[in-house]
């Protein structure tokens, strides 16, 4: 099913992905994960952080290249992508500052 929708968006669909929702998206994720990490907020704020940002990449393919604003298994797709690229940044900034808070700690 997914594949079939995939198909009637046209050739360019996966480029479209990997350069809007990977690059592009993926490096909000980054930052806002980071951001997220650095003022000390808790985890649970990431995906929330994620599934604005899957809207707003959204919004980018429907407004730059015509594709369903309201498709549920694209923002989907936009939404795991970037709440892995959010979760990853917040855990490793999270670790770096720890490391640097509590070096007393180490063995």
């Amino acid at each position: 099913m997914i594949a079939g929708m995939i198909e009637d968006l046209g050739p360019n669909t996966l480029w479209v992905f990997l350069g809007l929702t990977c690059i592009l998206g993926g490096a909000a994720a980054y930052a806002s994960g980071r951001a997220l990490a650095l003022t000390w907020r808790p985890f649970w704020m990431a995906p929330a952080y994620a599934l604005a940002l899957a809207a707003a990449v959204r919004f980018l393919h429907y407004a730059l290249f015509e594709e369903p604003l309201l498709s549920a298994p694209l923002f989907a797709a936009d939404f795991l992508v970037l709440v892995a690229v959010t979760s990853v940044s917040f855990k490793t900034t999270r670790a770096a500052q720890m490391r640097t808070q509590y070096g007393f700690m180490r063995g």
